[in-house]
């Protein structure tokens, strides 16, 4: 409870934010099980349930890193405050698409749709502009642990990345560039490169199994803003029980080398999308720069560790001599 009390006080649009978008994603559950109507080759609350979840958890880190701000605190509200209605603007037409058993993205098919289609790209590019801006105001900022720090930084830069990545799938593709010369396309943009959308994808997830999906380095680029301040927030409780770990230094390493990496699996999984390649079936040359990234980050990982031991047992030999 205290850490929900802190983050309300943090930012109190988020927290509203966080909670609406965990009823809805009860409500899309809901949906899911008694709703059996399928767009675009998904079933049709999949998608409010993967961007409730995705808005609940990007609410409550934003809220939580709030609550670290302590320069342009004022103005860092208001920027919270910009994402929190445009994460609502593009919810609202999510799911009242869904309620008019409508596809949402890339939708033009009628004036409504092409209305609707206009003002969920208005709120990508507020919710990304606003996102830049606040990268660069935590950037200058110290939050305490280096580790803790340095995570914040990568972790949102590479968020603001992951956002933008999703501008790749708002460009016509080559079919609809023909149309778009010929007439007025029914849909602008896709998810997928090298197959039409609404084909085979995985379960809930719906990424296409048969080509390239841009929304998988839109993912996981995005998450990055969770996923390596949480890599931070883990190497500090295990550095108790592991002595290594427990220099600041060394942590603050680590993860930049998990940063670096995180940044090159974003490349890697964008390359292997624009391919027109499916995630689960990559040909010999994404495995050899996935080994190959592999092997560079275990190494790095092994180098900064090893280096770490060698300084923690020559500064105890130094001290057992003094004595």
């Amino acid at each position: 409870m205290t850490l929900v009390r802190t983050l309300w006080q943090a930012h109190r649009p988020l927290m509203i934010l966080a909670a609406t978008m965990a009823v809805l994603t009860v409500v899309s559950i809901l949906g899911l099980a008694v709703d059996d109507r399928v767009i675009g080759g998904a079933p049709i609350w999949a998608k409010p349930f993967k961007f409730a979840v995705s808005f609940l958890a990007y609410g409550l880190m934003w809220a939580w890193l709030m609550s670290y701000q302590r320069r342009w605190r004022r103005f860092g509200w208001w920027l919270g405050t910009v994402i929190t209605v445009a994460a609502f603007g593009e919810m609202l037409v999510i799911t009242g698409q869904v309620m008019r058993g409508r596809q949402s993205h890339f939708n033009t098919l009628t004036a409504l749709d092409t209305t609707l289609w206009s003002i969920m790209g208005a709120t990508i590019v507020v919710l990304f502009l606003a996102n830049l801006v606040w990268a660069v105001l935590l950037w200058r900022q110290n939050l305490g642990d280096r580790s803790v720090t340095l995570a914040i930084r990568y972790g949102v830069a590479l968020s603001v990345i992951g956002m933008g990545l999703a501008y790749l799938m708002v460009m016509p593709t080559p079919d609809q560039r023909d149309q778009l010369a010929a007439q007025t396309p029914t849909m602008v943009g896709a998810h997928s490169v090298g197959v039409a959308d609404g084909g085979p994808g995985l379960p809930l997830l719906g990424w296409s199994t048969e080509g390239g999906d841009l929304r998988i380095p839109h993912f996981v680029g995005m998450h990055a803003l969770q996923l390596i301040p949480l890599a931070a927030l883990v190497l500090i409780f295990l550095a108790p029980r592991i002595p290594v770990l427990r220099h600041e230094i060394t942590r603050t390493r680590l993860i930049s080398v998990l940063a670096v990496s995180y940044a090159g699996f974003v490349a890697l999984v964008t390359w292997q999308a624009l391919r027109g390649q499916p995630l689960i079936h990559p040909d010999s040359l994404t495995l050899a720069a996935l080994a190959l990234l592999l092997t560079a980050t275990v190494a790095s990982a092994s180098a900064v560790l090893t280096s770490s031991t060698k300084r923690r047992e020559a500064a105890i030999s130094k001290k057992e001599a003094s004595v």
